[in-house]
């Protein structure tokens, strides 16, 4: 089986997220799966097979299946376009999440169209504090658990516990703040999933949009994951979507022998 790996996010190798893809032309049992993203041990391996016009799309970490996975979604529809012979401007991609759309614009850039995830206001979890090393100012809860902090130091200081942040509710969480050259940066944790630090993720940015959209007063985004690799995404607020904006490279094609 072809395998291709794809930095998502960023318009260089060795930035933003990287992912495995591998096209299948029909599914392998589960355990095989998770086996193979296990022996990857990259923070996500997709894997899609046609499924008549459109393709059905998986995301598997280390540990497990996930319900959305944005950076693997771009790179996957990064592989299909420019690897793949797909010669249509938009794909359609059936998950657990519903139907999932990347379209392709002329400037390389990538438009995925993903479901918002609104995040609700919580007392901030004394674990939570503790876990980060830090205070934030507020949190909210959605999929994950979202920590607002004063300014981008702050989020970039961080130096969490993950073996204590396993303990916090929500798959991950993200620590985030207005941004000094964007309208916001963020962080992203999650030891639940076998990944301590995310480079750049864009499940996340469907629960930061509408929290920044809201607190900004404006939905169309401009955002910096600050990990070591550094992710730049660009995000718009449509009703209950999210409109999530980046570029992809390929750094590896390979086969897998099983």
């Amino acid at each position: 089986m072809k395998i291709y790996q794809i930095d998502a996010f960023t318009d260089q190798v060795f930035g933003g997220n990287y992912a495995a893809i591998i096209p299948l032309e029909e599914w392998l049992d589960d355990n095989t799966l998770l086996k193979i993203a296990q022996e990857n041990n990259y923070p996500e391996t997709a894997y899609f097979i046609s499924n008549g016009e459109n393709f059905h799309l998986r995301w598997f970490t280390p540990a497990f299946e996930v319900d959305l996975c944005g950076h693997a979604t771009l790179a996957a529809a990064h592989v299909l376009f420019n690897h793949l012979n797909y010669d249509q401007n938009e794909i359609k991609f059936t998950t657990q999440s519903g139907i999932l759309t990347v379209e392709k614009s002329a400037n390389n850039w990538l438009t995925m169209d993903f479901p918002a995830r609104k995040p609700i206001a919580i007392d901030i979890p004394n674990e939570l504090v503790e876990a980060l090393g830090a205070q934030p100012k507020e949190v909210l809860m959605s999929r994950d658990m979202l920590a607002i902090f004063e300014t981008e130091a702050e989020v970039k200081a961080l130096q969490p516990d993950f073996k204590a942040l396993q303990k916090v509710a929500g798959l991950g969480v993200i620590a985030s703040a207005k941004g000094d050259k964007s309208d916001f940066v963020s962080r992203f944790f999650a030891p639940k999933a076998n990944v301590d630090e995310d480079p750049a993720t864009g499940s996340a940015h469907c629960t930061l949009t509408p929290y920044w959209a809201d607190v900004l007063n404006k939905n169309d985004l401009h955002a910096f994951q600050i990990s070591d690799r550094r992710g730049e995404l660009n995000c718009v607020l449509q009703g209950d979507r999210v409109l999530i904006s980046g570029q992809a490279v390929t750094y590896l094609i390979g086969d897998i022998f099983i």
